[in-house]
């Protein structure tokens, strides 16, 4: 069984991006597991907060859901061109303390995945989150997944359409052979 972790880079209750996440669970094979992770409960990064209280929990509980996981997807929205501040929010939490970013995400099979209303994907979120991501020396599959109109591709549960279930399910197919390599 092959266990992937997707990761909402929203905090909207039904986002698009976590609608996604859902539709990669409904089309994942018998053999790979596909849970969701959401940020809600993750506070904004202070230094003084963690000097004072430690690592918040809701951050420790996703970094743990992380090191377990044979993979990780975020399926990130586009705000302004660019990543998401929550996700970022939640990287940077990840990353402390220091000696925690290299058993969290060194080595570690990840994909980027975006669902936007718009006709561009989340190419621009995508590409800015490149150095981030190579900060945290994740192994980053090449095949960066991109829905467009997914108003119309992903209804309100987050049942893709029938050529939308056609994709992810090849994607998916593919990112497993990616992890197991």
């Amino acid at each position: 069984m092959i266990s992937i972790l997707v990761i909402s880079g929203s905090l909207r209750s039904n986002s698009l991006n976590s609608r996604l996440g859902r539709a990669l669970h409904d089309v994942a094979e018998q053999n790979i597991r596909v849970d969701l992770a959401v940020l809600h409960d993750i506070p904004l990064y202070n230094g003084d907060v963690e000097q004072l209280s430690g690592i918040p929990k809701a951050v420790s509980a996703l970094r743990e859901r992380i090191k377990t996981a044979d993979g990780l997807i975020i399926a990130m929205p586009e705000y302004n061109a660019g990543m998401p501040g929550v996700l970022k929010n939640a990287l940077d939490w990840l990353t402390r303390p220091p000696k925690e970013m290299g058993p969290t995400f060194a080595g570690r099979p990840l994909a980027l995945a975006g669902a936007t209303p718009g006709g561009l994907g989340t190419a621009l979120a995508q590409a800015g989150s490149l150095t981030v991501l190579r900060q945290l020396k994740v192994r980053l599959f090449p095949d960066h997944l991109r829905v467009s109109s997914a108003n119309d591709r992903l209804g309100a549960d987050g049942q893709p359409d029938a050529e939308l279930a056609q994709q992810l399910n090849k994607w998916l197919q593919s990112y497993v052979e990616f992890i197991q390599s």
